[in-house]
């Protein structure tokens, strides 16, 4: 992955995360910056907890036909999500487990909206 593709993810994440704030979803993020903050904060976790939660899902996955994949997939997402809004001061999850649910599968629901306009 180069570095403008990087960019364009980083942006394009930042601007789902700002447009899921605004969704009366429990997913709250103070400011403009605390959205890019949180962006790359998410991006930084994904690209450490996916890995090892992968590996520590193998098995499963494999027993199910990768069946499990989906599932898996977006667990992931939804830890992700947490640490980072736990990590960041300035992005909450109001309802716990429940806006970290939601939140990423707006988050994923968007990013593919905004991808699927931009001429990437």
């Amino acid at each position: 992955m180069n570095i403008g593709a990087l960019l364009v993810a980083w942006l394009v994440t930042a601007a789902s995360f700002f447009i899921i704030s605004k969704l009366p979803i429990g997913v709250e993020i103070d400011t403009p910056g605390k959205t890019l903050i949180s962006a790359a904060v998410l991006g930084i976790v994904t690209a450490i907890v996916k890995p090892i939660l992968s590996a520590v899902f193998f098995l499963p996955n494999v027993l199910t036909l990768r069946l499990f994949s989906g599932v898996l997939t977006f667990f992931i997402a939804v830890i992700c999500f947490g640490i980072a809004a736990y990590l960041v001061q300035g992005f909450r999850l109001r309802f716990g487990v429940w806006s970290a649910i939601i939140g990423a599968l707006a988050l994923a629901l968007v990013n593919s909206l905004i991808y699927s306009v931009l001429p990437v």
